[in-house]
């Protein structure tokens, strides 16, 4: 199996920037889509960003457009999420997931990470 590790959580202002890494283990990361959701205390989990296997085709949550950039790359199995501009609102436990589309759901992916905390101070 696919096992996925979060880093670069922390705290930070408003109007910040911080960089997730999801390091992935297997040979088989490239052919799979990832994905990033965050999930805030007593919310559900949401949908962030997703980017396909060979990083060409993106998409992003509205709340996150243009402020959040996802990207990879497969030589070192790894999915970077940088976010800048970053809001009070964007305070969450931030996932990393694997599936087989690019999908904007949680039930699309099949294999995630344990998550990072990500807090956002006003």
């Amino acid at each position: 199996q696919v096992q996925l590790v979060e880093s670069g959580g922390g705290l930070v202002q408003a109007g910040g920037s911080l960089r997730l890494s999801c390091a992935a283990s297997g040979r088989t990361f490239s052919s799979y889509a990832m994905g990033w959701f965050r999930q805030a205390p007593g919310k559900e989990r949401e949908f962030v960003a997703t980017i396909n296997w060979s990083g060409r085709s993106t998409y992003y949550a509205d709340s996150v457009k243009g402020r959040f950039t996802i990207s990879r790359d497969n030589a070192k199995n790894t999915v970077y999420l940088q976010m800048n501009v970053l809001k009070p609102e964007d305070t969450a436990v931030y996932y990393c997931a694997g599936g087989k589309t690019t999908g904007g759901r949680a039930y699309d992916y099949d294999y995630w990470g344990q998550g990072t905390q990500v807090t956002v101070s006003s």
